[in-house]
């Protein structure tokens, strides 16, 4: 078993990354716990409850229940509400411990439940996409969404543990495969240049699911969060620098619908936009944007963004949590490998939507 430890200030804890980590749930249980609230949807629990319940309940604790709707358009005060009612309904104390079976919907959600239920109680994530395992569950970043932005209510919530088992991304659609990849190979570009090399190497292994080559990426990519986190866990400053490509992206998902495009997808054709906005700003070489766009592509992510008009895309922009005093900032690349987060000059900006996107029919 690998284990990549995440030392914030508000928690420490440990990610368990281990094929068949999903039936030693209950290692992972704090002993004084007086309850567990596993919580999941039914796509999930229809591959993994049973598993997941059996290793919880090894901890000798109750287990309750609690299904959520299943999707990114679910993600909001209605159905995080279903957690609180479950809760409630199961005279869950402040000892319960909440466990989030699956993607980042559910992490998310979960996530914040933990954060307010009686002002804040203990939660696990077992993240079951690849998106999850290497993104989301990891650094305690929770909210709900707004249907005028993404992820706007929330708070910094740390779980007691991460528990990945890569065997559960093998009922995963290729799809949300390709979503999740999008985030692995945001590392190689924004810290890691070797990563970078090794995802350009490797795509093809990645999105087969090859044991090594996933189990690998899976590690780097939480070895890196994990060292940002530490060193910025509210994103005041150097973790800002892991939404490279979701400024675009949330626009795109927030224009077209929440769950329209998949999270990954959206992040994956905003790391293209981010690389051509770098390219204007920064002097990222036009080499190295054409090696982001098509490692993009190679994982199967889409690289052509919808053209909602510019005005609108700036509109869709401006909801988004690194805007100052109405100053759009992005995360851009002066070469793979390295970050920066500053504003972009408004007529760059327009420049690089008219070159990226295309009408929506």
């Amino acid at each position: 078993m690998t284990t990549v430890n995440v030392e914030a200030p508000g928690g420490h804890y440990p990610i368990h990354i281990h094929a068949g980590r999903l039936d030693r749930l209950a290692q992972s249980v704090p002993h004084d716990a007086t309850s567990i609230a596993m919580i999941s949807n039914p796509t999930v629990a229809g591959h993994y409850a049973d598993r997941a319940r059996k290793s919880l309940e090894e901890s000798g604790k109750r287990v309750i229940y609690i299904e959520l709707p299943d999707g990114e358009a679910h993600k909001d005060w209605r159905t995080l509400n279903r957690i609180f009612d479950g809760l409630l309904q199961s005279r869950c104390d402040r000892k319960t411990v909440l466990v989030a079976l699956g993607g980042g919907v559910v992490g998310d959600m979960v996530g914040f439940a933990a954060a307010c239920y009686m002002r804040g109680v203990r939660f696990i994530q077992v993240p079951t996409t690849l998106l999850a395992q290497v993104d989301s569950s990891v650094g305690g970043k929770t909210a709900v969404n707004h249907p005028l932005g993404k992820n706007m209510i929330g708070a910094f919530y740390q779980p007691v543990a991460v528990e990945i088992d890569p065997g559960v991304l093998e009922t995963l659609p290729a799809r949300e495969v390709s979503a999740g990849l999008a985030e692995v190979i945001k590392y190689g570009c924004i810290v890691d240049a070797a990563f970078f090399d090794w995802c350009e190497h490797n795509a093809g292994a990645l999105r087969a699911l090859d044991h090594d080559a996933v189990s690998y990426a899976i590690e780097r990519s939480c070895q890196i969060k994990a060292r940002v986190v530490s060193q910025d866990e509210r994103e005041s400053g150097l973790r800002a620098i892991l939404n490279f490509g979701h400024t675009f992206g949330h626009a795109i998902e927030s224009g077209l619908g929440y769950g329209e495009w998949l999270h990954g997808e959206a992040v994956g054709c905003g790391m293209v936009q981010a690389a051509e906005l770098s390219a204007v700003v920064k002097g990222l070489a036009s080499a190295d944007v054409r090696r982001v766009r098509e490692l993009v592509r190679a994982i199967g992510c889409p690289v052509v963004p919808p053209n909602f008009g510019t005005d609108r895309w700036i509109e869709l922009m401006q909801v988004d949590k690194k805007t100052e005093g109405g100053v759009l900032r992005f995360i851009m690349l002066p070469r793979i490998g390295e970050a920066v987060f500053q504003p972009a000059p408004l007529q760059a900006l327009r420049e690089v939507l008219h070159k990226t996107a295309v009408p929506v029919l």
